[in-house]
């Protein structure tokens, strides 16, 4: 949050807290902080991070939204620890699903699993994680992946975005059904349609990704 990584895109939103554009809320701070530590990760900060599921921007991505809402709503340690685990392994288990490296991004993936820490902090139960997991499917399911660089903390705040409005939207009890596109009536067969999507569906995107790189 003190250096000038990247797009500042973190710092940005800082500012505009500051500024009173936007509220110093849930999202705004958990944004912030995310995208601070993926503008300095991808612009070649020395400091170290944890990683999830081999990547730096997914670890970034699993564990700070953790942090801001244990930190606005004073999260005991040991509800602050089983947030990150859970988070975390959510983002595992979904991932294990689409493999290391698709044209879906894997912002989504972690920030699934995020999403689910957060709504166990705000105290949310075991079907309304469920229902975090189905909204977050239907949200920014089919974002790309077009390569490790700086624009990656711009879709680090959009997951993290996402994450947030979605556990909020599952504690109240409004959750996508099997009504919705690929959402199924199952939470287990829904992770199993995002990696049908990621590893079969995108494959064409893949190579147009490919080619759009390559040709600039």
């Amino acid at each position: 949050m003190t250096g000038k990584y990247g797009l500042k895109t973190g710092i940005t939103i800082q500012a505009n807290i500051t500024r009173k554009f936007i509220a110093d809320d849930l999202v705004s701070h958990a944004m912030s902080l995310a995208a601070a530590a993926s503008d300095a990760r991808m612009d070649g900060c020395a400091l170290p991070v944890m990683s999830n599921s081999g990547s730096g921007n997914q670890g970034i991505t699993t564990i700070l939204p953790i942090v801001a809402v244990a930190q606005k709503t004073n999260a005991s340690e040991e509800k602050f620890i089983r947030a990150l685990i859970l988070s975390n392994l959510m983002a595992i288990y979904i991932k294990q699903y689409i493999g290391q490296l698709t044209a879906l991004c894997g912002i989504l993936t972690a920030a699934t699993g995020a999403a689910c820490g957060v709504c166990y902090l705000l105290g949310g139960n075991l079907d309304q994680i469920e229902g975090t997991i189905k909204n977050m499917a239907a949200s920014i399911t089919g974002m790309i992946c077009d390569g490790a660089k700086q624009g990656c903390a711009l879709k680090v705040s959009a997951g993290v975005s996402s994450a947030i409005y979605c556990a909020l939207l599952a504690i109240e009890g409004s959750y996508a059904t099997k009504t919705d596109g690929i959402i199924a009536e199952d939470v287990d067969q829904t992770v199993k349609n995002i990696g049908e999507l990621a590893t079969k569906g995108m494959l064409e995107t893949d190579r147009h990704i490919i080619n759009t790189m390559i040709s600039k």
